[in-house]
C-alpha cells in the first residue's frame, strides 16, 4: 500500500488549495486517515483527522477553514483549504493510521510523501 499526497502549490493568502491522499494497491479498507504539516524548524503537527465513519477533527488553528472528506470508493482522503494564511505554509504529510488489504492483512502507520504548501503574496 502506498499512499500519494498531491495538490499543493504557492497560494495567495485569502486563497484555497485542495489536498489529495490517494492510496494505492490491493486495498479492502481504510481506517482514519490525517493530514500533518511541517513548517522549517517546526515539529510536524496534526491538521485534521477523519475516521473510517466520517468523524472529523481539526487543530484550533485551521477550525473553519480546512475541511477533510473522504471519498473510499476512490480510497482518497481530501483537504480543503480555505482563507490561507502565511503561517500555513509547511509541507502536508498524510497518513492512514491501519489499512487492510484484500487478502485481509493489515498495514499500520502508512505515510504518504509530503506536498509543499507555500502561502504568500
Amino acid at each position: 500500500v502506498q499512499l500519494q499526497a498531491s495538490g499543493g502549490g504557492l497560494a495567495q493568502p485569502g486563497g484555497s488549495l485542495r489536498l489529495s491522499c490517494a492510496a494505492s494497491g490491493s486495498i479492502f479498507s481504510i481506517n482514519a486517515v490525517a493530514w500533518y504539516r511541517q513548517a522549517p524548524g517546526k515539529q510536524r503537527e496534526l491538521v485534521a483527522r477523519i475516521t473510517g465513519g466520517g468523524i472529523a477533527n481539526y487543530a484550533d488553528s485551521v477550525k473553519g477553514r480546512f475541511t477533510i472528506s473522504r471519498d473510499d470508493a476512490k480510497n482518497t482522503v481530501y483537504l480543503q483549504m480555505n482563507s490561507l494564511k502565511p503561517e500555513d505554509t509547511a509541507v502536508y504529510y498524510c497518513n492512514a493510521d491501519k489499512v487492510l488489504n484484500n487478502y485481509y492483512e493489515a498495514e499500520y502507520d502508512v505515510w504518504g510523501q509530503g506536498t509543499q504548501v507555500t502561502v504568500s503574496s
